[in-house]
């Protein structure tokens, strides 16, 4: 069978359509496997069951003495680890949810489940703002997680801006002052008792000083934009209204279908009605959401979606690509005098084109060394030194 690189059958993909197949019905399972059932149900039914509903099935499970003797450390095991699912607040989850559909919270919070089930001690673990995208109550739960695995003889280190979850630390560590080239230097260092001796942070932790509130907010209305029966995952028919021209929150739990409703009900039926189709990559499995009706589309000339995920068309693009100030910037090369004397074009100042890339590594700044039985390798471009340019 030919085998494509990754970036071609991503390419390839977008031609093909996802259908549910005849065969297992969508299972993923052989035959074989869905004629073995336990309490009455198949494995493919069992992970149909939110987790919550999963658990009270594994209590309930009539076994006989001898079954109960033969799966009793397998029982345990899987109660255990489904247990910290519902711990971390995800009991609504089935376990078949694919998951390139979970929320940032709920990956995170399966992540730190899957931490405490391996029961580890003695361990460091590293958490990159844990508390980005938490509602307060799963803020709360995380914080009693993060105690848990440090009480289990762990030591759990957090790179973190919000002040609960600062408040909730031992001990604190401030760089700064400021950012970039005014940062890099060690400003505080020591227990949450003595915070207050923070030149910034501290202030905010003590109450000092604060983000203040707006005093006027813009009213509401007259135009909206409405959505009727919204159903997407957790989505029940819900029925919206946006205020057009306002800055409007969308907040709520983690996994309560915020992100749901925003890109794949809302941002879908707007693009549908603005431009005739969506832009989702359904062949990379992002979903289109169900609805009744929308009204107040003509309100909007256009929808953008600006989220996390990584900028750029290729692996060459960089933020001044991105925004287009290049351009300009190569113009500039090419308009100097030594530049003109030499005829020298705006391409011959851009590692994306012949005349201007360095030809060794074709203006990728590295060469890639395939490994036979490894992953491949990138090395620096000893051509350009990693520049991309063309010496």
């Amino acid at each position: 069978e030919k085998r494509y690189k990754q970036y071609i059958r991503v390419f390839l993909r977008q031609y093909q359509t996802a259908q549910t197949c005849t065969a297992c019905g969508g299972t993923k399972l052989q035959a074989e496997a869905l004629h073995v059932q336990v309490g009455g149900r198949t494995i493919a039914e069992v992970s149909a069951l939110p987790v919550d509903r999963l658990l009270e099935w594994m209590d309930a499970l009539a076994l006989s003495e001898f079954e109960r003797e033969v799966a009793a450390h397998v029982l345990h095991e899987a109660r255990s680890r489904v247990q910290f699912l519902a711990d971390v607040g995800l009991g609504y989850l089935t376990l078949h949810r694919a998951t390139r559909t979970l929320s940032g919270g709920e990956a995170q919070r399966i992540g730190l489940a899957n931490s405490l089930g391996s029961r580890l001690v003695d361990t460091l673990y590293v958490l990159d703002e844990p508390s980005i995208g938490l509602h307060p109550r799963d803020m709360d739960r995380l914080l009693r997680l993060l105690q848990r695995l440090r009480d289990t003889g762990n030591t759990v280190l957090v790179v973190e801006h919000d002040l609960e979850a600062i408040r909730a630390a031992d001990f604190m560590v401030e760089l700064g002052p400021g950012s970039g080239d005014k940062g890099g230097q060690l400003v505080f260092a020591g227990p949450l008792a003595r915070a207050g001796a923070s030149p910034l942070t501290g202030q905010y932790l003590t109450g000092a000083r604060e983000v203040p509130v707006p005093a006027k907010r813009r009213r509401a209305g007259p135009r909206w934009i409405a959505l009727t029966g919204a159903r997407e995952h957790n989505l029940k028919g819900i029925d919206v209204k946006i205020p057009v021209g306002a800055v409007t929150v969308i907040t709520g739990v983690s996994g309560s279908g915020k992100s749901t409703l925003v890109h794949d009900v809302l941002m879908r039926a707007l693009e549908t009605a603005l431009r005739g189709e969506t832009s989702a990559k359904q062949h990379l499995g992002e979903r289109v959401g169900s609805y009744d009706r929308l009204s107040g589309a003509a309100a909007v000339d256009d929808v953008v979606s600006i989220d996390q995920s990584p900028i750029g068309k290729s692996p060459r693009s960089n933020p001044v690509t991105y925004v287009k100030a290049f351009d300009e910037i190569r113009r500039l090369f090419a308009a100097t005098p030594l530049a003109r004397e030499r005829r020298y074009t705006a391409g011959t100042f851009s590692f994306n084109v012949a005349g201007g890339r360095c030809p060794t590594c074709e203006g990728a700044g590295y060469i890639e060394v395939e490994m036979v039985f490894m992953a491949d390798v990138f090395v620096p471009c000893d051509e350009c030194g990693g520049k991309r340019f063309k010496a």
